[in-house]
């Protein structure tokens, strides 16, 4: 059995200001500091193997720069220690705190994946395209694992055969493209000032996996069963709280007491949201059986011809959840879903005025 975790460091500082992020467009980036509650070594236990139920892919990902936290290096590796796999998603203009990480991890690389995000309009304005590559390369010269992966924004398109020539010349291949959403209003669209064909053809201009997936998934509201929540989950790991998806579902903190079990329950087919935002996270690994992808998780993230993973890596995440996880009985999925009723309606209550809640106490209702 293995598990995908999403785990979030709640840290909005950042050295860069790209116009597409969506921590930016949502009014979040405050420059917070993260608060680490716990220690790395609590922080590896509580992510052990034995806990998870088998070696797991655990991916860590900042609301503004991941590397900037002190901590990181120690977590990561008293993560790896575990035998787990890691990937850390980072703008790579870090040079210092990129060579801690890299010395602390030392001797689990082939277990190690990063994830550079491309945004090179921002690195040339700041002057930091150089320190960008030189990371990458530090990054690759160590045994790890690498994507290069760049949101299509409007800003790039006339700088796209640019980027196709620096990404040859520096990884072997062309970047994996992400889709770039516009969450203005509330409302979800694709980023661009020109039509969806002509974004659409710009982005296939890179030949992309990674795109297709999101393309293929995005606005797509999913009413199959969902596994989310048993065989992944969201951890906050600052603070240890950890959640189905995306703070939907049982919340509970695994970091308080390294005794107590997990509770892992699936969402199933209680998604409140519009469509799945990760889908090249979650749908790709097959947390959505029925979906059956075509192309695996690893896959969107790797070049083949370019080798940006390890042996180790790309084996590892070349596997469906579905091939390393059971399946729930129909008796099993009605279990799960009471309960995810029964959570719900107590979501509504604590959500109504004081007063209500006060009667709905009295007339005893749980």
């Amino acid at each position: 059995m293995r598990r995908f975790i999403e785990c979030l460091i709640p840290v909005t500082a950042c050295n860069l200001k790209c116009s597409y992020c969506y921590v930016v467009q949502e009014g979040r980036r405050k420059n917070e500091k993260a608060n680490f509650r716990y220690d790395a070594e609590t922080i590896g236990k509580a992510l052990s193997v034995e806990r998870l139920g088998g070696v797991s892919l655990i991916s860590i990902t900042g609301s503004g720069e991941t590397l900037i936290p002190k901590e990181l290096p120690d977590v990561v590796r008293e993560i790896l220690r575990q035998g787990h796999f890691v990937n850390i998603t980072t703008n790579g203009t870090l040079k210092v705190a990129m060579q801690k990480l890299l010395d602390a991890t030392e001797g689990m690389h082939d277990r190690l994946h990063f994830s550079f995000s491309f945004h090179v309009r921002e690195l040339q304005e700041k002057n930091l395209l150089e320190a960008f590559w030189e990371n990458v390369d530090r990054v690759k010269q160590s045994g790890c694992s690498i994507l290069l992966q760049i949101n299509l924004s409007d800003e790039y398109w006339d700088c796209w055969e640019e980027v196709k020539q620096m990404s040859l010349e520096h990884v072997g291949a062309l970047p994996q493209v992400a889709l770039t959403r516009d969450e203005s209003n509330n409302t979800y669209k694709i980023m661009t000032r020109h039509s969806e064909a002509e974004y659409i053809a710009k982005a296939r201009e890179m030949n992309s996996p990674l795109f297709e997936c999101t393309l293929e998934n995005f606005m797509v509201k999913r009413t199959e069963y969902c596994y989310a929540g048993m065989w992944s989950a969201k951890l906050d790991i600052c603070s240890g709280e950890m959640s189905a998806c995306y703070g939907h579902g049982r919340k509970q903190n695994i970091f308080e007491d390294l005794e107590k079990p997990i509770v892992f329950e699936p969402v199933g087919k209680h998604c409140p949201f519009k469509y799945c935002f990760n889908s090249s996270h979650f749908i790709s690994q097959g947390i959505i059986p029925e979906l059956m992808p075509q192309t695996s998780y690893g896959d969107l993230r790797n070049r083949a011809e370019a080798g940006w993973q390890t042996d180790a890596m790309r084996e590892f995440l070349s596997k469906q959840f579905e091939d390393t996880n059971k399946q729930l009985t129909e008796e099993e999925k009605e279990r799960y879903d009471g309960i995810y009723r029964r959570l719900e309606m107590k979501n509504r209550i604590a959500s109504m005025p004081k007063k209500i809640v006060a009667i709905v106490k009295r007339l005893g209702i749980k």
